[in-house]
């Protein structure tokens, strides 16, 4: 997508950024493992190079450490097409790691060093670049960057700077080990969807965020409180989406399964893709589901972002074949 007028970016993130630590076998618990891999993660790290893969012009807003491991995410994220400006060192807290166990189909335990802080979340509100926030044709962000301070000011205070414009995207992204408790996650997670236009969250997420695990019910909610688009992704039942006048549903796409780490950022990257090409919601969700799809089929996260042409084939294919079905 061009760049036009005064918009730096397409897509700008802010969130989670961090070092992946993953085992090259499968089926090997931590420890048995002898030969990890090292890549670029971090949920709002991986959605800006998913987009930037895509060929929408991305930038990340989140913190590392001064570290050969900050270095290295830094030069990463540079490497996979996204804009690294934003990328802030704290000489105080180290870059975060994550290892993962890798248990295909369905087991993928994770394990975050982020203690005692991570520099991602030391991000302050003066930080913030509010003119890149409100030109941004998209602003993507995360349930997780509101888990501590002074994180939560800095995303309120971008917000309050975009003003609920069309294409700012909240990702429900819990992940209870970073919050005191569930009830202190709906709480923050209650006022973050009073600013935002599109929520996305699978269907634990949505119970967090607003008391309800039924997809339909958890859209009508996240709906009543003022978002225009509410995604709810159902897992193997395929994702469904709905505004004030369009409901619609997909179907999974059927992929064999390596590392389901990362393929709901792929997700999110294509989803981003779709908004702003400006596509019919049942088209943008089903090359979101199949971008999904291909990052699970693969080991790592961040690297495994597909291009548009990879999303579009399979895409196409799955859609013929729930025709004939």
């Amino acid at each position: 997508m061009a760049n036009t007028g005064n918009r730096l970016f397409d897509v700008l993130a802010i969130g989670r950024c961090g070092v992946d630590l993953y085992p090259m076998q499968t089926g090997v618990g931590l420890e048995d493992a002898q030969l990890f891999g090292k890549f670029l993660g971090g949920s709002a790290a991986n959605v800006a190079v998913a987009a930037a893969r895509l060929g929408l012009r991305s930038a990340l807003i989140s913190g590392v450490g001064s570290d050969p491991f900050g270095a290295f995410v830094r030069a990463e994220l540079a490497r996979l097409g996204v804009d690294n400006r934003y990328v802030r060192t704290d000489q105080e807290y180290p870059t975060p790691i994550t290892f993962c166990e890798v248990f295909p189909p369905d087991r993928f335990p994770l394990y975050f060093y982020r203690r005692p802080a991570a520099p991602d979340l030391q991000l302050r509100a003066d930080e913030i670049d509010t003119a890149a926030v409100r030109s941004a044709a998209l602003y993507w962000s995360t349930l997780t960057g509101l888990s501590e301070q002074p994180s939560r000011d800095a995303h309120f205070a971008a917000w309050l700077a975009r003003g609920r414009s069309r294409h700012t995207v909240l990702d429900l992204d819990y992940r209870p080990m970073f919050w005191d408790s569930p009830a202190a996650a709906t709480a923050v997670a209650r006022r973050a969807l009073q600013q935002v236009s599109v929520a996305v969250g699978n269907l634990e997420e949505c119970e967090i965020a607003v008391g309800e695990c039924d997809p339909r019910r958890a859209a009508d909610a996240l709906l009543d409180l003022g978002v225009e688009l509410a995604v709810v992704k159902r897992g193997p039942a395929g994702v469904l989406a709905r505004t004030r006048d369009e409901t619609v549903t997909v179907p999974p796409v059927t992929v064999e399964v390596v590392n389901g780490l990362g393929a709901g950022d792929g997700f999110g990257g294509s989803l981003c893709h779709g908004l702003l090409a400006g596509w019919p919601l049942e088209k943008t969700l089903r090359h979101a589901n199949a971008a999904g799809a291909i990052v699970a089929s693969r080991l790592e996260c961040s690297t495994a972002m597909p291009t548009s042409d990879e999303v579009a084939a399979l895409a196409e294919q799955s859609a013929v074949g729930a025709v004939d079905a």
